[in-house]
């Protein structure tokens, strides 16, 4: 009987966790690690009683008998095309030539269904593995869940911390935006990868907020006020991007400063805001609010 959820990218922030949350719901989860790994990393895995396998995910007939038995595989992986594009479709035709029915892509990210081509290099990435993976005969869902709600307490330049601003770019500081927590993106997917029944696509965001709205939470979670700070219009800011893109290095950095403001534009322009959320699909997980995520790292 297949009850192995395989789980590619194991090692890293997101995958360690649906795989920790894996364990936690009973399930028997076999992390997938490149050869030479470094001990320190996996460590957690072992603590949780999850089985490691070294393979080289781009070695198909090796691939494939290592994912035999599983009910689904969990991909993780982060990078740019090479990764998302090769190694993922790698992964994928393994699965589909292990027998495993069900396959979850590394998506994870605002509804780039709705977005037009161009206007941010990962999410067309993302786009492109979605025409592969519709094609392969193997049942798929993607996750959708915004951004990452923990960035705001550091790397996400929404919130200028320091001089209490929250910046937003066009003409409308209402327009909503998903943020989701890596622990319920990750539990969400583990409830996701047990389920026989998932649809193709599955929307979630622990709030949805504006920059006006993020004011307001911040300052209620710091004590302090926050007020708007407008960087320009969308034009402005396609702009800059163009120009920092162009002096930036071309290497394989998945996050690049020209890349991060591509989902900025993308979050303001608005057309890959969540809609008809899943949220409640899964009564085990409870959707953090950002305001507890401000004021645990206060």
């Amino acid at each position: 009987m297949q009850n192995i959820i395989s789980i590619a990218g194991a090692t890293g922030n997101l995958g360690g966790r649906v795989a920790s949350a894996l364990r936690k719901r009973g399930a028997a989860v076999r992390a997938l690690v490149r050869p030479g790994t470094a001990p320190e990393r996996l460590s957690k895995l072992r603590q949780h009683e999850i089985e490691i396998v070294e393979v080289d995910l781009n070695q198909p007939d090796t691939l494939a008998h290592v994912l035999e038995g599983s009910s689904c595989v969990v991909s993780t992986l982060l990078g740019v095309e090479s990764t998302l594009i090769g190694t993922q479709s790698a992964l994928l035709n393994a699965a589909v030539r292990a027998g495993v029915p069900r396959f979850i892509p590394s998506d994870y990210a605002m509804d780039f269904t709705k977005l037009k081509p161009g206007l941010n290099r990962n999410l067309d990435l993302h786009r492109r593995f979605q025409d592969i993976v519709d094609a392969a005969p193997i049942r798929s869902t993607t996750i959708l869940n915004g951004c990452f709600m923990d960035l705001l307490t550091g790397e996400a330049p929404l919130m200028l911390h320091k001089i209490h601003r929250i910046l937003y770019w066009g003409d409308n500081p209402d327009q909503l935006m998903d943020f989701t927590t890596i622990d319920n993106t990750a539990e969400f997917t583990a409830e996701a990868a047990m389920d026989s029944n998932t649809p193709r696509i599955l929307r979630v965001a622990g709030q949805q907020a504006s920059a006006r709205m993020l004011a307001e939470i911040a300052g209620d979670a710091y004590g302090k006020r926050f007020s708007l700070l407008r960087g320009g219009g969308l034009g402005r800011l396609q702009t800059i991007i163009r120009i920092v893109r162009s002096l930036s290095p071309k290497n394989d950095d998945p996050f690049p400063v020209w890349q991060g403001m591509q989902y900025l534009y993308c979050m303001f322009e608005g057309s890959g805001t969540l809609s008809n959320l899943d949220n409640d699909r899964y009564q085990s997980v409870r959707w953090t609010r950002i305001r507890e995520v401000l004021q645990s790292n206060h």
